[in-house]
């Protein structure tokens, strides 16, 4: 027997739509949540996929989500749109603020959408491919809560913070990476935990400071930052400029939702647009194409294209449907009936 089920793209987003309503979430936020994790599922990004859904509603129940919180939109400066979340998710604040961030990056030639007082648990790269398929170059970033030590440190004190680039390519599909500033993201061991896994050295030490290949151990310790020194340097970065510098919150003066509802899961993310046409004018076209000139000498040299197996997994999803366990297709449902 199959430990596997496959299902239509059109019965996975009916199933998110049903936990999440079914949970107390608004429309509004249902269907920005189900967007966000039916783009990660066809893409076969499963650390980011229908499985959110489990930790959306704990979250909810945990009190550490408004389900039904209407964002407040600021017009802040000629370049700067703020997009208060009022503790709500951070997906329905972007969808509403994004026609602000588009139209004034296409005035002005630059700039950005803050995002505070948001839950955030989804991956970056829909944001900013939903920028580039407007023309846009786009840069996203956010702090999580303190789950990863510095380089050469012992204890949590950053989040994941990840960073996404998305690229426009007119008429191909765009130059995009998402990446967590630490080895991996923390769905990836908590996926190795579910599957009773080992994860591999190097991601993650113990709650001693000693290196571990148990994702509960790592759970409990703090995830490493990719390129030590680098990358923690970058998770500052993200920090600084999805922090303080937009009037939000450094990752470790926030803690994930609990139980005893003591948690504070809201933080800030930052969103930066930039138009082609605008820095280039009528010569947009001809850099744009110069730019493929990288693109090409990468792939001549059998080099991938960052996102290139998830624009295969799509093109797959969209005709085979989505696999995925069914342990996880039966935790979902049951989300739907207690």
């Amino acid at each position: 027997m199959s430990d596997n089920i496959t299902i239509s793209l059109q019965q996975a987003e009916a199933l998110s739509h049903k936990v999440l309503t079914h949970n107390g979430f608004s429309q509004p936020h249902a269907d920005a949540i189900t967007r966000s994790v039916m783009a990660a599922q066809r893409d076969e990004c499963h650390s980011h996929g229908l499985y959110r859904l489990i930790g959306c509603v704990q979250t909810a129940l945990n009190g550490g989500v408004d389900t039904q919180a209407e964002p407040t939109i600021t017009d802040q400066a000629t370049s700067v749109v703020k997009v208060n979340a009022n503790k709500g998710c951070s997906l329905l604040s972007f969808e509403m603020g994004k026609p602000h961030l588009v139209e004034k990056a296409k005035r002005s030639g630059i700039a950005a959408l803050a995002i505070n007082n948001s839950f955030h648990f989804s991956a970056l790269w829909p944001e900013v491919e939903a920028l580039s398929a407007e023309g846009l170059v786009a840069l996203a970033m956010t702090p999580s809560h303190a789950f990863v030590a510095p380089a050469g440190g012992t204890s949590p004190l950053f989040g994941t913070n990840p960073i996404a680039f998305s690229w426009p390519r007119p008429g191909n599909t765009p130059y995009t990476f998402d990446f967590a500033t630490s080895v991996v993201a923390r769905g990836e061991i908590e996926l190795h935990r579910r599957a009773g896994k080992s994860i591999p050295e190097g991601w993650a030490i113990d709650s001693e400071g000693n290196s571990t290949t148990d994702p509960v151990a790592a759970l409990a310790g703090a995830m490493l930052p990719f390129g030590s020194y680098k990358g923690s340097a970058l998770s500052t970065m993200v920090e600084l400029l999805a922090g303080p510098l937009i009037g939000d919150l450094l990752g470790h003066e926030t803690q994930a939702a609990n139980a005893e509802k003591t948690g504070k899961p809201f933080h800030g993310e930052l969103i930066i647009a930039m138009s082609p046409e605008a820095f280039l004018g009528k010569d947009a076209a001809s850099h744009l194409k110069h730019a493929e000139a990288l693109f090409e000498g990468i792939l001549v040299q059998g080099a991938r294209l960052p996102s290139q197996r998830r624009f295969e997994a799509r093109a797959r999803s969209q005709v085979d449907g989505l696999t995925l366990p069914k342990a996880l297709y039966d935790e979902l449902n049951a989300l739907t009936v207690q």
